[in-house]
């Protein structure tokens, strides 16, 4: 894998004159460029609405909102044009937004939050073809899902009630500026430095890295408050709050003022679009230090399981001959490793997922604590050895390699693979290890039992599944026992045959489908304990073993056979190994116990058995993932 550098570097030249008006802060500006040959204007963003003294009142008060109200709002749609000044911190933005009422009750007040640093300047809705002012006033509100610790909320009065179900057209300027924060960290109690690492969003001149709800409120949200500390609730509110929006659609306008070299790209919901870059300077001598306005336009696209984020990178990228990866970096000796750990992890990818990538890992070097997003990897970049560099790298390379529409199967994937990759490079063993230390995690949050097959209680299906406990750990779990069911030829066919369809797929029954017909078996038994509802884990035990030798045929030493009875008392069905063994020799079938009741196998051993192994910490289960009962001759 060779590599080439692609220095990026700034326009200084350009056919056409561009007149640029600068956009404040206020956002009841209009950007306009025009070209000196007469083309018609284009128009970045304008306000059509200014916010009045009279909007700022609202005949609702904070003590009137209740939680249920604020979790009532859902974002069908953004339409976001924005702005930001880098050398000033700063971030003006023009949202619509079409949001429904998917509370029971009608709402007469909506509630929209942004972070505690961005200032809320005016709300209106459309009625046919007019833009009707709407009446709202705004406050703090402390909740971590903001890096400040608070949210500036704005309590918007609608002339009309919107029923359940209704959606709504808002349209709404706000603007501010973000700077590095910590402060939710801090007060907790968390020390400076390692606070600083994990809240490390900012608009600067040297970075500009916004991740989005649960980490910095840059674009509208709705939701109820949530503090760190406070158990899981923050993250099991972001995790949810995902899900709800991932049929949402989104698209993005966004204009860059920068002085001297523009940035090269921009990077939202992990995808990268370059930065067209303008400048009213013709002169190449000042067009150094000369203003001006950088573009990108990300269309339309549904936003999937995830929180929006939007980065800027600047000067050079360096990039694989193949385009499976390009890193944006200053330190250029840290590439060869990388580099290095792709041809490595390369052949198991290929193997499994297809022989090339569906798109290239970008990588964005940043000293803070790594974020993904999709085949969008920020992390600091170290020249390691390529040896320890593959584990991660291989579950990055996976999002590049493999998509789907459905979360389970978008982050479960990337999981697995790296449980091959252990597989491969330590053993089977030393898999297992690894996947049993995550079941273990699993199991306490897993319902016990269910008070009914179809109504379990607590827990969470893989296709609703919004806790990575789930979406990753049990999704790894569930494509390890399905290797095991199906068999490693079928799952790499199916796998690499629903690749092509996954990031499309709405059909949450699909992969099911695609796996059936590659091994003409009928998984419905598994996908419907496993994938469509969470009945829990299995609980097995070995509820009886009953030798009996078998007569000696011939020269051949006398064998024996072993019948063995499983009890299976949790709710999940389980197809798990069942081994006789004696020292070295062992004999292994497989046999599948449905939920709240039992099975059993006979084994025809060659030799004395000594013990009997049920499991082998490849299913998971409530408890102990292994079981051995030692035979007994009578």
């Amino acid at each position: 894998m060779n590599l080439k550098l692609i220095s990026i570097f700034p326009q200084n030249r350009f056919q056409n004159r561009l007149c640029l008006l600068t956009l404040s802060v206020s956002l009841c500006s209009i950007v306009v460029t025009q070209s000196a040959t007469g083309q018609q204007d284009k128009v970045l963003f304008s306000s059509d609405h200014p916010p009045t003294q009279s909007e700022t009142k609202s005949a609702k008060s904070i003590d009137t909102i209740s939680d249920a109200e604020r979790s009532s709002l859902n974002f069908v749609d953004y339409d976001l044009d924005v702005h930001l000044i880098p050398a000033k911190s700063q971030l003006s933005v023009r949202a619509k937004l079409v949001v429904r009422n998917v509370g029971t009750e009608p709402l007469t007040d909506l509630a929209f939050q942004l972070s505690s640093s961005l200032t809320w300047e005016s709300f209106a809705m459309r009625n046919g073809d007019r833009i009707v002012p709407l009446v709202f006033a705004q406050h703090l509100v402390d909740t971590d899902t903001d890096h400040t610790g608070q949210a500036k909320e704005a309590i918007v009065t609608l002339p009309q009630p919107l029923a359940p179900g209704a959606t709504i057209e808002l349209t709404t300027f706000y603007s501010g500026e973000i700077q590095q924060s910590a402060k939710r960290l801090e007060r907790i109690g968390a020390p400076v430095d390692q606070a600083a690492a994990a809240d490390w969003d900012k608009i600067a001149p040297d970075s500009t890295a916004l991740r989005g709800f649960g980490n910095v409120l840059w674009y509208p949200t709705a939701s109820a408050p949530a503090l760190l500390g406070d158990g899981a609730k923050l993250f099991q509110l972001v995790g949810k709050t995902r899900l709800q929006q991932a049929d949402a659609t989104i698209h993005l306008r966004l204009a860059v003022e920068y002085t001297s070299n523009p940035p090269d790209a921009a990077f939202f919901c992990g995808q990268r679009q370059p930065l067209v870059a303008v400048n009213e300077n013709v002169d190449a001598a000042s067009a150094a230090n000369a203003p001006g306005v950088a573009t990108a336009d990300f269309p339309r696209h549904p936003l999937g399981f995830r929180s929006p984020s939007l980065f800027l990178t600047a000067g050079a990228a360096t990039t694989t001959d193949n385009n499976e990866i390009a890193a944006v970096t200053d330190h250029y000796d840290t590439v060869p490793s990388y580099a290095a750990a792709a041809i490595k992890v390369q052949p198991l990818l290929k193997e499994w997922l297809g022989p090339a990538p569906l798109t290239t890992l970008n990588i964005i070097d940043h000293s803070g604590q790594p974020f993904e997003d999709d085949s969008l990897l920020v992390a600091p970049m170290r020249a390691i050895d390529s040896d320890a560099l593959a584990p991660s790298l291989i579950h990055s390379l996976t999002h590049a390699w493999f998509r789907s529409s459905h979360v389970w199967l978008d982050e479960g994937v990337p999981q697995f693979m790296s449980l091959l990759w252990l597989e491969h490079t330590q053993g089977r063993d030393i898999a297992l290890q690894q996947l049993q230390q995550q079941i273990n995690t699993l199991a306490l949050v897993e319902p016990a039992s269910t008070e009914a097959v179809d109504q379990p209680q607590g827990g969470q299906s893989l296709i609703q599944a919004s806790d990575e406990i789930y979406y990753r750990t049990k999704a790894a779990a569930v494509l390890w026992m399905l290797r095991s069911i199906v068999g490693n030829d079928v799952l790499k066919q199916a796998l690499q045959g629903y690749r092509q369809i996954g990031s499309q797929d709405d059909d949450p029954k699909e992969f099911q489908r695609v796996l059936e017909r590659a091994s003409h078996k009928d998984l419905n038994w598994f996908f419907n304990d496993w994938v469509y509802q969470d009945r829990g884990l299995p609980d097995l035990t070995i509820a009886s073993v009953t030798p009996r030798q078998l007569p000696a045929q011939g020269l051949k030493a006398a064998s024996w056979l072993v019948a063995i009875e499983v009890r299976n008392n949790g709710d999940a069905a389980a197809e798990v190994p069942v081994t006789v063994r004696s020292g070295a020799l062992t004999t292994t079938e497989r046999l599948r116990i449905m939920g709240r009741s039992s099975a059993s196998t006979r084994i025809v051993f060659e030799g004395t058995p000594d013990e009997v192994i049920v499991n082998d910490g490849s299913v998971p289960e409530i408890g102990a993932s292994t079981h051995t009962k030692q035979i007994v001759m009578h």
